[in-house]
C-alpha cells in the first residue's frame, strides 16, 4: 500500500485534536508518519502546498516517506487527485485527507480513503504499542546447565 497524505490537512487536524502536538510542524509530522509507516511496513508520500519552510533538514532522509512541496500556486489537493487519476493500481492507494474533492477522486478510482481525524488516533495508538521483539532463548539469561557446559568443554578439548 502507498499512503498519499494531504500534509497541511493532517497537520491542522493534529494541532486541533491534541494539546501535546499543538505546536507540531511539518518535520515533526513527517517524523511521526515515517515511524508509523516503518512499523506498518508501508510507504507514503505526503504533499504540502507551496514551497514549505526554509529549513527542510528534518524533512529529508525519511526512508519510507517522500515529502513533496507542490510549489507556488499549486495545491496539494490537485497533486494528490492527479496521482490517484494516473495510478495504474489505485486499489493499493490509501488517501489520508478530509478534503471532499480529494476523497471523491479516491472513491471514484476505488482507492482506500481515511479522514485525517480518523487516521491520527490510529497512528498514535500504533506508535504507543510496544514493539514485539524476537524472544531470546531462556538459556541466554539463565546460562547453560552444568552438564551442557561439560559437553562443550569436552567438544573443544578443554577438559
Amino acid at each position: 500500500m502507498l499512503y498519499l497524505i494531504d500534509g497541511y490537512n493532517l497537520l491542522a487536524t493534529v494541532r486541533k485534536a491534541d494539546e501535546i502536538h499543538a505546536a507540531m510542524d511539518e518535520a515533526g509530522l513527517c517524523s511521526k508518519l515515517s515511524e508509523f509507516l516503518h512499523r506498518m511496513r508501508q510507504e507514503g508520500r505526503i504533499y504540502f502546498d507551496g514551497t514549505g519552510p526554509r529549513d527542510k533538514a528534518g524533512l529529508s532522509g525519511l526512508s519510507n516517506l517522500e515529502v513533496v512541496f507542490t510549489g507556488p500556486g499549486i495545491e496539494a489537493d490537485h497533486r494528490i487527485a492527479e496521482e490517484i487519476e494516473l495510478s495504474t493500481a489505485p486499489k493499493y492507494l490509501v488517501v489520508v485527507s478530509t478534503d471532499r474533492q480529494v476523497r471523491a477522486a479516491a472513491e471514484k478510482r476505488k482507492a482506500g480513503v481515511i479522514r485525517s481525524e480518523d487516521f491520527w488516533p490510529v497512528l498514535v495508538k500504533t506508535l504507543e504499542k510496544k514493539r514485539r521483539g524476537i524472544r531470546e532463548p531462556k538459556a541466554k539469561r539463565e546460562g547453560l546447565t552444568e552438564s551442557e557446559t561439560e559437553e562443550w568443554m569436552k567438544l573443544f578439548g578443554l577438559k
